[in-house]
Protein backbone atom coordinates (compact mmCIF):
# COMPACT_ATOMS: atom_id res chain seq x y z
CA UNK A 1 0.00 0.00 0.00
CA UNK A 2 1.45 3.35 -1.04
CA UNK A 3 1.82 5.93 1.67
CA UNK A 4 0.27 9.34 0.98
CA UNK A 5 2.79 12.12 0.44
CA UNK A 6 2.60 15.07 2.80
CA UNK A 7 2.14 18.37 0.96
CA UNK A 8 5.06 20.74 1.05
CA UNK A 9 3.59 23.92 2.50
CA UNK A 10 5.77 27.03 2.34
CA UNK A 11 7.85 27.70 5.43
CA UNK A 12 6.00 29.87 7.94
CA UNK A 13 2.53 28.86 6.78
CA UNK A 14 -0.19 27.49 9.06
CA UNK A 15 -1.89 24.22 8.18
CA UNK A 16 -5.69 24.29 8.00
CA UNK A 17 -6.11 20.73 6.68
CA UNK A 18 -3.75 18.15 5.25
CA UNK A 19 -3.98 19.89 1.85
CA UNK A 20 -4.70 23.53 2.72
CA UNK A 21 -2.60 26.15 4.53
CA UNK A 22 -2.38 29.93 4.83
CA UNK A 23 0.34 32.45 5.51
CA UNK A 24 0.22 36.05 6.76
CA UNK A 25 3.06 38.19 5.45
CA UNK A 26 3.50 41.92 4.87
CA UNK A 27 -0.19 42.72 5.41
CA UNK A 28 -1.45 40.00 3.06
CA UNK A 29 -2.93 36.55 3.59
CA UNK A 30 -2.11 33.86 1.02
CA UNK A 31 -3.86 30.49 0.88
CA UNK A 32 -2.00 27.42 -0.39
CA UNK A 33 -3.33 24.15 -1.75
CA UNK A 34 -0.27 21.99 -1.26
CA UNK A 35 2.61 24.23 -2.31
CA UNK A 36 0.53 26.22 -4.82
CA UNK A 37 -0.83 29.66 -3.88
CA UNK A 38 -4.54 29.80 -4.76
CA UNK A 39 -5.74 33.15 -3.38
CA UNK A 40 -4.35 36.30 -1.75
CA UNK A 41 -6.07 39.21 -0.04
CA UNK A 42 -5.24 42.09 2.31
CA UNK A 43 -5.29 40.89 5.90
CA UNK A 44 -7.95 43.51 6.77
CA UNK A 45 -10.25 42.48 3.90
CA UNK A 46 -13.03 40.69 5.80
CA UNK A 47 -15.22 40.26 2.71
CA UNK A 48 -12.51 38.35 0.83
CA UNK A 49 -11.73 36.23 3.90
CA UNK A 50 -15.38 35.23 4.27
CA UNK A 51 -15.73 34.59 0.55
CA UNK A 52 -12.68 32.34 0.18
CA UNK A 53 -13.33 30.34 3.36
CA UNK A 54 -16.97 29.80 2.31
CA UNK A 55 -15.76 28.72 -1.12
CA UNK A 56 -13.27 26.27 0.42
CA UNK A 57 -16.10 24.77 2.50
CA UNK A 58 -18.61 24.51 -0.36
CA UNK A 59 -16.00 22.89 -2.63
CA UNK A 60 -15.24 20.30 0.06
CA UNK A 61 -11.66 21.33 0.89
CA UNK A 62 -12.42 22.05 4.57
CA UNK A 63 -15.01 21.41 7.24
CA UNK A 64 -16.58 24.33 9.08
CA UNK A 65 -14.69 23.37 12.25
CA UNK A 66 -11.37 23.48 10.34
CA UNK A 67 -12.07 27.15 9.60
CA UNK A 68 -13.13 27.84 13.20
CA UNK A 69 -9.96 26.23 14.60
CA UNK A 70 -7.50 27.72 12.12
CA UNK A 71 -8.78 31.30 12.08
CA UNK A 72 -10.47 31.70 15.47
CA UNK A 73 -13.84 32.71 14.03
CA UNK A 74 -17.19 31.60 15.43
CA UNK A 75 -19.18 28.74 13.88
CA UNK A 76 -22.16 31.04 13.24
CA UNK A 77 -19.97 33.44 11.22
CA UNK A 78 -18.82 30.54 9.05
CA UNK A 79 -22.42 29.38 8.56
CA UNK A 80 -23.53 32.91 7.62
CA UNK A 81 -20.72 33.22 5.06
CA UNK A 82 -21.60 29.82 3.56
CA UNK A 83 -25.28 30.78 3.34
CA UNK A 84 -24.42 34.11 1.68
CA UNK A 85 -22.19 32.32 -0.83
CA UNK A 86 -24.91 29.77 -1.63
CA UNK A 87 -27.62 32.42 -2.03
CA UNK A 88 -25.74 35.25 -3.76
CA UNK A 89 -22.39 33.87 -4.91
CA UNK A 90 -19.11 35.78 -4.81
CA UNK A 91 -20.76 39.13 -5.57
CA UNK A 92 -22.80 38.87 -2.35
CA UNK A 93 -19.66 39.54 -0.31
CA UNK A 94 -18.84 42.73 -2.19
CA UNK A 95 -22.33 44.19 -2.71
CA UNK A 96 -23.27 47.41 -1.00
CA UNK A 97 -25.01 46.76 2.31
CA UNK A 98 -28.77 47.17 2.19
CA UNK A 99 -30.06 49.83 4.57
CA UNK A 100 -33.53 51.10 5.30
CA UNK A 101 -32.82 54.75 4.76
CA UNK A 102 -34.04 57.61 6.89
CA UNK A 103 -37.54 57.81 8.26
CA UNK A 104 -39.57 60.70 6.88
CA UNK A 105 -42.31 62.27 8.94
CA UNK A 106 -45.09 63.30 6.59
CA UNK A 107 -47.97 65.59 7.49
CA UNK A 108 -50.31 62.56 7.67
CA UNK A 109 -48.07 60.79 10.17
CA UNK A 110 -47.69 63.92 12.29
CA UNK A 111 -51.46 64.43 12.45
CA UNK A 112 -52.03 60.89 13.79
Amino acid sequence: MAQRQLPMFPEGSTEVTHDLAFEKRDGSVTYFYGSLPVFTHNENDAASFKMITAQFYINGYVKQMDIVRAFGVTPINVKRAVKLYQEEGVQGFYAEKKTRGTAVLTDDVLLN
